[in-house]
């Protein structure tokens, strides 16, 4: 992945924060955060995302407890990453996403003044993280 482009992922049952990323420079920047509607994603909006940004691959952040087990939404996580993988052929990667909405929230401050801009800016942190393992 020689400075391709990266779609990463902040999967909820309820939103999906989205960022997009560069391998060459490990950089990310947050895009936006996607509602679902009865309880799927909102696909048209993704595939018009994947259309524009044309990335290489998505990185998806699953979560996991403090102690190191899965959340109870780790399985949806999964779905979703297999989904995105099977409806736009990119390549997933699934990244350890505990702490990146505190985080978020934290760079944030007093600009995080709704859920949909740290949902995004949880989607860059966790990209960042992704490409700055493989750097």
């Amino acid at each position: 992945m020689a400075g391709g482009t990266l779609i990463g992922f902040d999967f909820g049952p309820r939103k999906i924060g989205v960022a997009i990323g560069q391998s060459i420079t490990a950089t990310a920047a947050p895009l936006t955060t996607l509602r679902s509607h009865d309880d799927r994603p909102d696909w048209q909006r993704i595939e018009a995302l994947i259309r524009e940004w044309q990335p290489e691959a998505a990185v998806v952040g699953l979560p996991y407890n403090m102690d190191d087990t899965e959340t109870a939404i780790a399985p949806l996580a999964r779905r979703f990453a297999r989904q995105i993988q099977g409806r736009f052929g990119l390549p997933v990667h699934l990244v350890d996403e505990r702490l990146t909405t505190l985080e978020a929230r934290q760079i944030l401050g007093r600009k995080a003044t709704s859920r949909e801009v740290v949902d995004a800016m949880a989607a860059k942190l966790l990209l960042e993280t992704w490409l700055s393992e493989r750097h």
